[in-house]
């Protein structure tokens, strides 16, 4: 079972796992990452290139993301892209997701959201 710190931890990595979803989708520079989750998510989680840089860099040093420069319309450009071990977190991390909303969703008598199997 986890633990109060592990669910915290998980609540900071909720940033993390969007740009891990994103990147399962098609391979993408920091800037485009920055506009996507704010576009997908109807404007209600903007991160700043702040914020997304540093998770960058850290999936990275811990080899679930790739990348490569490439220059487009003039710019050079570092694409990210995920790797084998890198959709491996994603599934984890949104199993853990799934199964903390579902947990919260109970909490406040959703009906229309399963029970999460704790």
């Amino acid at each position: 079972m986890a633990t109060a710190a592990d669910n915290l931890a998980f609540m900071n990595g909720v940033p993390e796992l969007l740009i891990l979803h994103l990147l399962a989708q098609k391979e993408m520079y920091g800037y485009e990452i920055v506009r996507a989750i704010a576009q997908s998510t109807g404007q209600v989680i903007a991160v700043g290139e702040g914020c997304v840089y540093p998770i960058l860099h850290a999936l990275e040093k811990k080899r679930w993301l790739a990348t490569r420069r490439l220059t487009r319309d003039g710019r050079q450009r570092i694409y990210y892209r995920l790797t084998e071990s890198g959709r491996l977190r994603m599934r984890q991390s949104s199993a853990r997701w799934s199964q903390l909303s579902g947990a919260i969703n109970a909490v406040l008598g959703n009906p229309h959201v399963q029970q999460p199997a704790l």
